[in-house]
């Protein structure tokens, strides 16, 4: 028994140590592989045929390769990056939507709408985690 818990230990300190060590992070995706997850999921959803999945592919392709050269640009001023990734986040979409029938197009517009309710939730939940707690303050009775 005593050995089953030594090896348990040692187990769990190993499976820790290798996590600390990778930070705990995955690697981040190329942009030729976040497009093809993105064209994927967006093929899913909408039920899109092949000619549109290669189009969409290379949509974003394109606005991820536009971003990851923006995120490298360096950190000059924030609001002025914000601005221009959502004006390539907006091109993309314009480009998206037009390689869309009718019916897709509504479906397209409930999805976004339906991630954007997610992140704010997500935020929201994010942010509170972020916050420190403080506790409340302690009182004491007054002696008498």
């Amino acid at each position: 028994m005593k050995k089953l818990l030594i090896v348990c230990g040692l187990l769990f300190s190993i499976i820790t140590i290798a996590q600390a060590q990778s930070g705990g992070q995955k690697k981040m995706a190329t942009p030729e592989e976040r497009a093809k997850m993105s064209a994927e999921k967006l093929a899913k959803k909408l039920d899109l045929n092949q000619d549109q999945k290669k189009r969409i592919e290379d949509i974003y392709l394109e606005e991820s390769k536009a971003m990851a050269k923006e995120h490298k640009e360096g950190m000059g001023d924030k609001e002025a990056k914000k601005a221009e990734m959502m004006k390539i986040h907006d091109d993309a979409d314009t480009k998206i939507a037009a390689e869309l029938t009718e019916p897709q197009k509504q479906k397209y517009e409930a999805w976004k709408m339906e991630n954007k309710e997610h992140m704010k939730k997500h935020m929201k939940k994010g942010m509170k985690e972020k916050r420190p707690v403080t506790p409340p303050p302690v009182t004491t009775p007054p002696v008498m």
